[in-house]
């Protein structure tokens, strides 16, 4: 079982997932919860494979992107680009009720940032491991660009 379980992961990774696996039946909240640890995963990957920072300046740059505020000006930037799937996911993830709080972020700006969660989610369970980098640059490229401006 063990192995299976690996093996499927990898599958996932590669972009090479079971096409018997339907990521749109989950819940938004279970696809939030995923796809905040591969949006948390992606950004970091990103800064060690570019970057060579002591692990606290590591820290500090991530946190800043993938907190709630960015999140929502990223979603507020980005959300005509997103096809009519990743759309209908995000407003699930977003409407969704919720029984956790943003610490420092408005009630809007974290529901925003769970639907983007939900999307993440989603096209992790889908394979779609293209997008989900293309979204992670975008995200990355207009985090160093405001923070240069």
């Amino acid at each position: 079982m063990e192995e299976s379980i690996s093996r499927d992961l990898v599958e996932v990774l590669r972009g090479e997932a079971s096409t018997e696996l339907n990521p749109y039946g989950y819940s938004p909240l279970s696809l939030a919860y995923l796809g905040d640890s591969v949006m948390d995963l992606l950004v970091k990957s990103y800064f060690v494979m570019h970057t060579n920072m002591q692990t606290y300046k590591y820290h500090k740059e991530v946190t800043n992107i993938v907190k709630a505020k960015y999140q929502a000006e990223f979603v507020d930037r980005m959300f005509d680009s997103f096809s009519e799937d990743e759309q209908d996911v995000f407003k699930r993830g977003r409407n969704v009720k919720s029984h956790s709080k943003a610490k420092n972020a408005t009630t809007g700006e974290y529901r925003k940032a769970t639907g983007l969660e939900a999307v993440y989610g989603y096209l992790y369970l889908k394979g779609d491991i293209a997008r989900l980098h293309a979204l992670t640059d975008d995200m990355i490229r207009g985090y160093l660009a405001s923070k240069h401006s």
